[in-house]
């Protein structure tokens, strides 16, 4: 029960949190809803469409607050592309690897952001989340020490859904 609390009081500054990540001054976002640990969000003036969430809380030295995206951008034919914003700055040439379950993924990226190597990988990725509890993304960072992130994955399927859905007419 005292685990619930933390999660429905620390959802408010989650879902603060990610809007800080993702606003711009400019442009506002339509929430299209907050599903477990994860956020649907849609930006018409770009326009995408997201899911997102942040990664387990952590006392381990952080350089950024690290969250994952899975994003569609219907006017440049994208559709659920993997962002990390990792918590740590990467090392040069540092493997970043991606575990979903039993499945394992190298991704790509430098300083603290890592992406799929590629679409297809991108699609591997959203189908091993939709079937998994959480992922974990680890990195050599920038002083030689491995860090990870941990997500947790309940209500990701139902964020990339409605991310797809939001931007469904928009072309």
């Amino acid at each position: 029960m005292e685990r619930r609390k933390f999660r429905q009081a620390g959802l408010g500054a989650i879902m603060l949190g990610m809007l800080a990540i993702a606003a711009t001054p400019a442009f506002p976002r339509d929430s299209l809803g907050v599903f477990s640990e994860w956020g649907a969000f849609r930006d018409a003036a770009v326009p995408r469409c997201y899911a997102i969430a942040k990664a387990e809380p952590s006392r381990l030295q952080r350089d950024f607050d690290p969250y994952a995206s899975v994003g569609t951008w219907p006017r440049r034919k994208v559709r659920n592309q993997l962002h990390l914003r990792l918590s740590r700055k990467t090392a040069p040439n540092s493997a970043i690897t991606l575990k979903i379950g039993s499945r394992s993924f190298t991704l790509t990226g430098s300083g603290g952001n890592a992406w799929a190597k590629d679409r297809a990988m991108d699609a591997a990725i959203v189908a091993a989340m939709r079937s998994a509890a959480s992922m974990t993304v680890s990195a050599r960072g920038a002083d030689g020490r491995g860090f990870s992130n941990t997500y947790p994955l309940a209500g990701a399927a139902t964020a990339m859904d409605a991310a797809t859905v939001g931007c469904a007419r928009i072309r």
